[in-house]
């Protein structure tokens, strides 16, 4: 028989587990409280960004900013290139998703963009030029992640209607939703988006103070429009921009320039070959009378 181990009750008075106090430290600064934040959230915009495969690592690099920038994104594997693009409407029902962001790579070197309102439109289709992203060394600026940013547009996007179509679907796919669950509740960064050249430049700014000090967060590209579409990736064309040159036109072009510069060079040999004279000058042979022998010349 195993011997019992003694009990360690004394006097059937079985021992009693001090409790712990919470001590409770007072906040350094009175805005560390925590915010009250809305449970429901009634601008429910979720934007589906993803691209299409072929694309290069500078764009893949952009796609993933965009997605650290933008709180209520999400991501979707790559599309295959041989899908049609309607497809993408049934991707976004599926990602319950109102809002799409589509990077579409051509020939390893042409980046395009296409921004839509699924499912009933409209969408654009963008020309991506001037590529820099966040990683680079000289945008110093940094921001809290799922901080909202502010949208500020140039004046000129009020003047004429395509732009003023463009603003309504920047403000709706840029803008963090108010009490989205994965927003913070305050503003430190800038989106900016500027007509230039008939082209759309885009910036991120941090709000260093509130003097208005700004520092580059990045990133920073520019969107050269090509057609707005009345339906979510195709239907009528609502807008198709004439100052627009596709990627391969002007690589033909700079191809031509190339070749009439080697067409000229090879025509001005010819023509100064053709101009040049067998003699440059006369000579008189009577200035030879004049020369004087020396005896090294003599002794040759």
């Amino acid at each position: 028989m195993a011997k019992r181990k003694a009990s360690s009750v004394v006097g059937n008075t079985p021992k009693t587990k001090k409790s712990k106090q919470e001590i409770k430290l007072q906040p350094v600064v009175s805005s560390d409280a925590p915010v009250i934040r809305q449970k429901k959230w009634t601008n429910k915009q979720r934007v589906l960004v993803f691209s299409s495969r072929g694309i290069s690592y500078r764009t893949r690099h952009l796609m993933n900013d965009l997605r650290t920038l933008m709180p209520h994104s999400k991501a979707e594997p790559k599309m295959d290139r041989k899908d049609k693009l309607f497809i993408i409407n049934e991707i976004c029902e599926m990602k319950n998703c109102n809002k799409c962001l589509y990077f579409e790579g051509k020939k390893k070197q042409d980046l395009y963009l296409w921004a839509s309102n699924v499912p009933k439109g409209p969408s654009v289709k963008f020309l991506v030029e001037n590529v820099h992203t966040m990683s680079e060394l000289k945008l110093t600026g940094n921001c809290l992640k799922g901080s909202r940013p502010l949208l500020s547009f140039d004046q000129n996007f009020d003047t004429e209607p395509q732009w003023q179509l463009l603003k309504e679907l920047f403000v709706q796919i840029f803008g963090t939703p108010n009490h989205h669950p994965k927003s913070q509740p305050f503003f430190d960064h800038v989106f900016t988006f500027s007509i230039q050249d008939n082209r759309i430049w885009f910036r991120n700014y941090q709000i260093l103070a509130e003097d208005g000090s700004l520092a580059e967060i990045g990133p920073r590209f520019v969107l050269n429009p090509i057609r707005v579409f009345a339906g979510s990736f195709g239907g009528a064309t609502l807008y198709q921009n004439p100052h627009y040159i596709s990627p391969n036109d002007f690589r033909r072009v700079l191809k031509h320039q190339k070749a009439d510069k080697y067409v000229h060079r090879v025509e001005a040999k010819v023509s100064r070959l053709q101009r040049k004279p067998e003699f440059s000058y006369q000579l008189d042979t009577t200035d030879e009378v004049f020369n004087t022998i020396t005896e090294d010349q003599l002794k040759k």
